[in-house]
């Protein structure tokens, strides 16, 4: 039995414009990379237009279907649905999966420990975030065909909360910011039609025929805004302590970043095909690049390469190494300086040399 922790991040989006601001149809990729490897190791492409939370279902059987019976997943919020809860469980899956802060039960378990959350004994000096755990239970929901009735029963899950003091501050301060300037409108006359819906939730407005408008904030409403500023939360059926499943959500950024890798560095951001046949293709020698490339970051990590070298460095100077080849004759390696001997060694791999 392989055991298999894997995170998921969706590259694209639906039909729109992307960040040079042109309209495009868009591509998404589901991209799976090893826990401890670091390494990609499964990609498929979807539709532009199917969100995120649908592809869970599809993703399990793959995972099936390749002999993976033991995965752990560690997924962005865009995963989350109460379907994939359920899929999760029923296929006896551990995950770590990232919630909204507006669902009602994720603010309802840190209702019972709000008060006393922002103390020192919950506090992580290493992020300098306050952090709690709260066990929980799931009402677990299965249709079973088979038997043509809802199997309905509850699951042991745990919610990981955390705060971070600056971030609320930061969010505090643009909402008092934005309630200055839409105060400023009312009191002017100089409605906006786009703010209609935030004067109605923040402000109270009365007018008098000899004062004109008169306005008030709505403090309720901005205090039930700001109450859970700064707080973010993470759902999981496995049992860890706080510190671990925020490590475990944090390596997702290997992901991202590999995103990052696909889009730019390897020139992914417009795939510049004519045909499906083309797209698949260049998606595979994409992925085997980044694999590659994934590798290289690994042990740049690992060895400390990253203090003398960018990643775009260490490869210009293993670049200009030449070899030289003709008809009959054992292949030649250039002259390699000790500073290139050195990358290579420190990336594990054995230096070129003359057959």
């Amino acid at each position: 039995m392989r055991t298999v922790r894997y995170t998921a991040v969706p590259l694209g989006v639906q039909y729109g414009r992307n960040k040079e601001d042109y309209s495009l149809e868009q591509l998404n990729l589901a991209l799976v990379f090893g826990e401890t490897s670091n390494l990609p190791f499964y990609y498929r492409k979807l539709a532009g237009n199917i969100p995120d939370a649908k592809t869970i279902t599809n993703l399990l059987s793959d995972f099936s279907t390749l002999g993976f019976s033991k995965v752990k997943l560690v997924m962005d919020r865009g995963f989350y649905s109460e379907g994939n809860i359920n899929a999760l469980f029923k296929a006896h899956l551990k995950f770590l999966i990232s919630a909204k802060m507006s669902l009602s039960f994720i603010r309802k378990e840190l209702d019972g420990i709000y008060d006393q959350f922002r103390s020192y004994e919950h506090f992580n000096e290493k992020y300098e975030l306050y952090r709690h755990t709260v066990p929980t239970q799931w009402n677990y929901t299965e249709h079973r065909l088979y038997k043509g009735d809802t199997l309905t029963e509850q699951r042991r899950m745990y919610i990981h909360y955390y705060y971070n003091i600056d971030k609320a501050a930061e969010d505090e301060k643009a909402l008092d910011r934005k309630l200055f300037g839409l105060l400023k409108e009312l009191e002017s006359g100089k409605r906006v039609p786009e703010h209609e819906t935030l004067y109605k939730k923040y402000f109270e407005v009365k007018t008098t025929p000899k004062r004109g408008p008169r306005v008030t904030v709505n403090e309720e409403a901005v205090a039930k805004t700001k109450r859970y500023y700064g707080y973010f939360a993470l759902v999981t059926n496995e049992t860890m302590d706080a510190d671990t499943a925020l490590e475990l959500y944090r390596n997702k950024d290997v992901v991202e970043k590999a995103f990052g890798n696909l889009k730019e560095r390897l020139n992914m951001r417009r795939t510049l095909v004519s045909s499906e046949q083309s797209l698949d293709g260049k998606l595979f020698v994409e992925f085997v690049a980044l694999i590659y490339l994934s590798y290289i970051k690994k042990q740049m990590q690992g060895t400390g390469l990253f203090k003398k070298y960018t990643m775009q460095s260490t490869l210009d100077k293993l670049d200009v190494i030449e070899c030289f080849e003709a008809p009959g004759q054992q292949l030649r390696v250039g002259e390699l300086l000790e500073k290139q001997k050195e990358i290579y060694t420190n990336l594990g791999i054995e230096p070129p040399s003359s057959l």
